[in-house]
């Protein structure tokens, strides 16, 4: 496979990683739509049912709200990208294990205790559920994810991963636009092989948006070669079949109809939403309200589905789903945000520091193991001869 030029060295990153406010707004649309789509739909769908009351009146539009996730993981292209300008491996490594797991680790215990006090019989768990938790991935301990939401965080652990490995080799910058081509040839290759595996390690079912948020940001960026349009292309002509792909097993797991033209059309809404970075650089709201509803996502997402459901069968009964529904979503948006301004950036901080402790750890010790070089002695001065002082003597004359 012939090897593309690697990124024009003309063109220079961003001097620093300001705030982007569009990708605030598009995070928190994102969440919106899983957010409905758990609570109006998906928690009564299927042979899975996680509850018995719905509002099937949004059925025909919220049961397509699961494509938010697939527009979450085209920010995480660009941002990950973003993030990884004039980052060596291991930062970006501490700085993206730092973003993820205090936020995880509160929201699951909140979880763990939730479905303790309100859960049973639908939700159940134990000590070791919680335990094998803490890793995130749960199932490969043999246990079940806290909330089901958490299956997206693998994708964006094993992706977090590559980016690791790539800066690690200093391949990422440099070879960029063949990673993306291999990576894309991978996904349309597993089409037909079907590997459980390469799914997995390579994440070919969702690749494409993933590797369409990179190319936006090396648009932003500058670029704007025929190359990087190339790409672009490429990767959302893929994401959109990964999307009709998934839908295929969607639809039966769910009992429902959905729309292929629809769904296609979403998933370019997904990518061409995130492309909008290109030309909307200020949006007219109060900064902080978009900081706070960009930040309240990950919060929100990872706590909202299996304690909704909680709820939903505690009271659902007793008043208008319609209520039940509104109530649940700003009592959660309300525990999101607390969980965001107050514990979330201080477990950050805090988990930073000992991350960085940790990787200085070994390099301070082999220095410690070197011997200290003894000290030179020091060179008196020899006395000059007599006969010098002499000559100086009739020189100054």
């Amino acid at each position: 496979m012939a090897t593309f030029p690697a990124t024009p060295s003309a063109i220079k990153a961003p001097a620093t990683h300001r705030r982007l406010e569009i990708l605030d707004l598009l995070r928190a649309l994102a969440i919106l739509a899983v957010l409905v789509f758990h609570y109006t739909f998906r928690g009564a769908a299927g042979d899975d049912a996680f509850t018995t009351f719905s509002l099937p009146a949004l059925a025909p539009f919220a049961k397509y709200g699961y494509l938010g996730v697939q527009l979450f993981f085209v920010i995480s292209g660009f941002v990950i990208a973003y993030s990884a300008e004039n980052r060596g491996a291991i930062e970006f490594g501490i700085a993206r294990i730092a973003r993820i797991y205090p936020c995880f680790i509160i929201c699951m215990t909140l979880t763990f205790l939730a479905t303790l006090a309100i859960g049973a019989p639908t939700f159940q768990v134990g000590l070791t559920h919680w335990l094998a938790n803490l890793v995130i991935a749960a199932p490969a301990l043999h246990r079940p994810f806290m909330d089901g939401a958490y299956w997206s965080l693998i994708y964006e652990l094993t992706f977090y991963g590559w980016v690791v490995l790539l800066l690690a080799t200093g391949w990422f910058r440099r070879h960029l636009d063949t990673i993306i081509v291999v990576w894309l040839a991978l996904a349309v290759l597993n089409y037909g092989l079907h590997s459980l595996a390469i799914k997995h390690i390579f994440l070919t079912d969702q690749s494409g948006f993933f590797a369409a948020g990179i190319v936006i940001y090396e648009m932003y960026r500058g670029r704007r070669d025929a190359t990087v349009k190339l790409l672009l292309a490429l990767a959302t002509v893929l994401a959109v079949g990964q999307s009709l792909e998934y839908a295929e097993g969607f639809r039966e797991h769910v009992h429902a109809a959905c729309s292929d033209a629809v769904i296609a059309m979403l998933a370019l809404a997904a990518i061409a939403l995130v492309a909008l970075v290109l030309v909307v650089r200020n949006v007219p709201l109060p900064s902080r309200t978009i900081a706070a509803a960009g930040g309240i996502t990950y919060p929100l997402y990872l706590m909202h589905q299996n304690v909704g459901y909680m709820i939903f069968n505690r009271i659902g009964g007793a008043v208008p789903f319609a209520f039940v529904v509104i109530g649940t979503t700003v009592a959660m948006m309300t525990t999101a945000w607390l969980i965001w301004r107050f514990a979330e950036r201080p477990g950050q901080q805090l988990l930073k520091r000992a991350l960085r402790a940790m990787a200085d750890y070994p390099v301070d010790f082999i220095a410690s193991l070197k011997p200290e070089r003894a000290p030179m002695p020091e060179r008196r001065a020899k006395p000059r001869a007599a006969h010098v002082f002499a000559t100086q003597s009739l020189l100054t004359r």
